[in-house]
């Protein structure tokens, strides 16, 4: 028994829209001068789709196509050497299926319909010969999120949509460890997917100053009727230059790590941050040396290496790492 097709294989194994209008363009090329009434009978599609196809043969393709009453058919006003296909190769379809696996970030979001709804139009435009390649690729390469945030999509489109549009919203938030909720106004600036995360970056007329809001907390959006102007000034990237994932403040720290060598592969295969630097020691461990304007999350971070890392500087760094730890051990000890 055939296993079934899945939707994305059926996709792809149709006959898509190109192939249909090169047979349209073969057809009038021939000088036969063939119709709506007749292309669709050899097609087996309506004459909407044919009409349709027609058109976007002509404004979009660029093709000069016109019908011709006494005729009663379509032709060509002018030489045509050749139909007009897509061009692409093996390299950029796997890049394709690259990208594609990587919107499994965004399910869920305002942004997946519309994503998803571009990749198979695309799909639907090459030929079949390429195409199909596409199936065989599926289960080649893979993303994997460990834990995927949780978001009510009907919020996360309204932040989105006045995001885009510049306009003001009044937020229900809820801080973290809090139960209770405050309102908070803010321009919504920027919406950033940082490390699988979401991030509301805002202009809070609270604080009167740009926050950061996580959309998960945010338990009620409305408008207030207003439109603000995004300053030219603002750059999420030189933001967040001296964070180490978001967290900004108006510090600078020199902040040294050691990890010991069981581990120091993993450190050397990644660029943490951009100012970070590496120092190889004997031993075959290694020190990582960044400059952050926080260190709420370098401390969660370096408790998350499970003792084969060591915080050497700064000392208020190395003091709060220690008292985790030591809370860790007590609570170990209740429990």
């Amino acid at each position: 028994m055939k296993r079934q097709k899945s939707s994305r294989q059926r996709l792809l194994l149709s006959r898509p829209p190109l192939e249909r209008m090169l047979r349209i363009h073969q057809a009038i090329h021939s000088g036969k001068y063939p119709n709506a009434t007749t292309l669709a009978g050899e097609l087996e599609v309506s004459t909407k789709s044919i009409y349709r196809d027609i058109e976007f043969m002509r404004d979009r393709l660029e093709l000069p196509v016109e019908f011709d009453g006494a005729r009663n058919g379509f032709h060509y006003t002018e030489e045509v050497s050749h139909f007009p296909t897509l061009q692409i190769t093996e390299g950029e379809l796997f890049a394709l299926l690259v990208a594609e696996k990587a919107l499994q970030q965004y399910r869920g979001t305002t942004f997946e319909k519309p994503l998803l709804s571009a990749f198979k139009k695309m799909a639907a435009s090459l030929p079949d010969t390429v195409s199909l390649n596409l199936a065989d690729w599926e289960q080649t390469i893979s993303f994997r999120t460990s834990a995927e945030p949780i978001l009510n999509v009907e919020i996360f489109d309204a932040l989105a949509k006045a995001t885009a549009q510049h306009r003001q919203l009044l937020l229900t938030y809820r801080k973290p460890g809090r139960k209770e909720t405050e309102p908070r106004v803010v321009d919504p600036y920027h919406l950033a997917n940082i490390n699988g995360e979401w991030f509301l970056f805002a202009y809070c007329h609270l604080r009167e100053d740009i926050r950061t809001f996580v959309p998960s907390r945010i338990l009620e959006v409305k408008p207030t009727g207003r439109t603000f102007a995004r300053p030219q000034k603002f750059s999420l990237e030189k933001r967040l230059r001296d964070s180490f994932e978001v967290v900004t403040s108006q510090d600078q720290f020199g902040v040294v790590i050691r990890f010991d060598e069981l581990v120091a592969d993993y450190v050397r295969e990644k660029r943490w941050h951009p100012s970070q630097q590496l120092i190889e020691l004997e031993d075959g461990s290694v020190e990582l040396r960044l400059k952050l304007s926080s260190l709420v999350e370098i401390q969660r971070w370096i408790l998350s290496w499970g003792g084969h890392a060591i915080a050497l500087a700064p000392n208020e760094l190395a003091g709060s790492v220690k008292a985790a730890a030591e809370m860790i051990l007590e609570r170990a000890r209740q429990g």
